[in-house]
């Protein structure tokens, strides 16, 4: 706690997506005193991160899904479509989004989701309880070790005002910081090509595509240049659309590993979940690579087969999304059954194509590109094969060395634009917080996929020896090897949008609960009897039906974005509870405490709200919360 006692502090360490989804969620959450430290060490990347900051996103980036998807809120499906039409300030926008009337299966420019979440985050602090604090601070933190009270994180250039019991730091521009939680969302870690060691810092070798100056340089370039992009995934189109739209005419080419080429959603898309059998020739034991992936083309093929017979309503463009998605529950069986070092090596060769099948992009988007890839115009040209070296010419341009299947070639560039290569390997992660967290034991890189670290269920993070490492919890991209083998979620989609929105919930309840049961001095009680959170099937019928009433009071609770509405429904949900008078078949041992019994109701009510095996509009039915306004027609 607080030097007062009377108020816990979690510092989350990142406000970008996942950082500001989690200070939202724990603004809402938060039943008594708190302070939410957001720490950022790069102003321009708050509330946004690198996919939505506005100096590296000109308003022709857009969100590669449907606008309708983009709700930061999963049990509120529109609230960004209703947000940009009806909250939204649109005075310094360009004439075209200015006018532009937004629509759940359009288009919209990423750069305003930065506005979107500064605007929900407002609000959320806004409508906090009572003695609920959020600090918006700058600074890096650069360690964080094991103390009585949770965690003391080095934090360098933090402001001293930003608030109270701050300490000299062991280096010079540092403080220490005592946290009672502390919550790492990181975002992705950049790993520095080794084809690119020769041209680092080069004039015309773009490393960051989404920074300032490589907008600056894009859009500047000469109309006739040739450019080369490495990788041919959603951030390449952006870079290759751009340079399009501002008229470029020289040739462009799409460097990639595996071909691959994204799909665009037709017009009327809409996110929709089926239901498919256990592909069982997957849970055959594994025999080796080549046998392995016979199998899945094998399991794929009947898979896609049955969505078009059993659902001829399906376009045919996303029956791989549909299959993808209908695949996830099963996928963790499949993947226990692969060794190690042969998971990593397909998660490696296959992760362009699993984001290619899990994912598509919108048409404003794909249609200038695939426009400019038809014979008749040439502007864009996929080429196959892994870039070997990228070194200076004696012309003045650009070198780019490739090796494809059965021949190696280079060719000359103007410019040479790398996307982003992404460190997953923590154990590899050259940033000093993760370092350190990693030489102390306190992260554990992902054993099995090598992405990411070790959590648990909650999202804390696991030492060596699978244990909880204290109160330290991660969202977003540290979590990707987690998802692939807990809930088969593969791609992009193991880190994403929609898996932040997940983890953001599930670990701001979990932080709540935990402090909450620490300041009534039973953190320990439940630490010994983890099996109090169970939800037990076969209880008496009178306390069924309170159960039930008491966990769909906390789910509207939950989802609840007004203080009012949250203090009455606590209300109603605390009468509820009490009414029960314990709860007489939690285990033995375990008391028979309202307390407990409230940390129950919220696990099952969190497991309800992040219920992945419907659509989000479907969980809204689900759970009861019909009442949002639907947008204007």
């Amino acid at each position: 706690m607080s030097k007062t006692g009377a108020r816990p502090r979690v510092l989350v360490v990142g406000a970008g997506l996942a950082g500001t989804a989690t200070a939202i969620r724990l603004l809402h959450f938060a039943r008594r005193p708190l302070e939410i430290i957001l720490l950022e060490r790069r102003a321009d990347y708050r509330s946004a991160g690198v996919a939505y900051h506005r100096d590296g996103n000109p308003w022709d980036y857009v969100f590669n899904i449907q606008a309708g998807r983009m709700s930061v809120f999963r049990e509120d499906v529109l609230d960004f479509v209703n947000w940009a039409n009806q909250e939204a300030d649109r005075r310094k926008w360009p004439r075209r989004w200015a006018s532009w009337k937004f629509t759940e299966q359009g288009p919209a420019p990423r750069r305003i989701f930065q506005d979107y979440l500064d605007d929900r985050l407002a609000e959320a602090a806004r409508e906090s309880c009572s003695g609920v604090v959020l600090v918006e601070a700058d600074g890096e933190a650069l360690d964080a070790r094991r103390c009585d009270r949770g965690f003391e994180v080095t934090v360098r250039g933090l402001a001293p005002h930003v608030t109270d019991g701050l300490r000299p730091g062991p280096l010079a521009d540092t403080l220490l910081l005592d946290a009672d939680h502390v919550v790492l969302a990181t975002g992705l870690e950049l790993r520095e090509p080794p084809f690119a060691a020769g041209v680092a810092g080069h004039p015309q070798f773009i490393r960051n595509p989404y920074s300032a100056s490589a907008i600056r340089e894009l859009t500047a370039l000469p109309a006739d240049a040739s450019v080369v992009i490495v990788g041919s995934v959603l951030s390449a189109y952006d870079t290759a659309g751009l340079l399009l739209r501002n008229g470029h005419t020289g040739p462009v080419r799409l460097v990639s590993r595996s071909g691959t080429l994204f799909r665009t959603y037709p017009g009327t898309h809409e996110h929709g979940v089926v239901r498919l059998p256990r592909p069982d020739i997957l849970m055959e034991p594994y025999r080796g690579r080549e046998e392995f992936l016979a199998r899945v083309r094998t399991a794929w093929r009947e898979a896609c087969s049955s969505v078009r017979e059993r659902h001829p309503e399906i376009d045919s463009v996303v029956v791989a999304e549909r299959v993808a998605k209908a695949w996830e529950p099963y996928l963790p069986e499949a993947i226990d059954l692969i060794p190690s070092e042969e998971l990593r090596c397909l998660l490696d060769e296959f992760s362009t194509g699993i984001a290619a099948l899990r994912v598509g992009a919108v048409e404003y988007t794909m249609e200038i590109i695939e426009r400019a890839m038809r014979p008749e115009d040439g502007r864009v040209e996929l080429v196959v094969g892994r870039v070997q070296e990228i070194t200076p010419a004696p012309s003045g341009r650009l070198t780019v060395s490739l090796a494809a299947q059965h021949e190696r070639h280079s060719f000359e560039a103007d410019l040479v634009v790398s996307n982003f290569g992404r460190e997953s390997d923590y154990a590899k992660v050259g940033h000093p917080l993760w370092r350190s967290l990693v030489r102390s034991g306190v992260a554990t890189p992902h054993a099995r996929t090598g992405r990411g670290v070790e959590v648990d269920e909650c999202g804390t993070l696991l030492d060596s020896h699978a244990r909880p490492a204290g109160p330290i919890s991660a969202v977003g991209v540290p979590r990707e090897g987690d998802e692939i083998v807990r809930h088969g979620r593969t791609g992009a989609f193991a880190f994403n949008l929609a898996a932040i929105k997940n983890h953001s919930v599930a670990v701001a309840a979990h932080v709540v609960e935990q402090l909450e049961l620490r300041r009534d001095g039973l953190h320990q009680l439940a630490a010994r009897h983890p099996q109090y959170r169970s939800y037990v099937s076969n209880p008496e019928e009178a306390v069924r039906g309170a159960l039930e009433e008491s966990v769909e009071l906390e789910v509207r609770r939950l989802a609840s974005r007004e203080r009012n509405r949250r203090e009455a429904l606590e209300s109603r949900l605390h009468a509820r509870i009490r009414s029960m008078g314990g709860l007489s078949v939690l285990p033995t041992g375990v008391p028979r405490d309202e307390r407990l019994i409230r940390a129950v109701v919220n696990r099952v009510a969190v497991e309800r709200l992040n219920n992945v095996s419907v659509t989000p509009r479907q969980l809204r039915r689900q759970l009861g919360l019909e009442q949002a306004e639907l947008p204007e027609e």
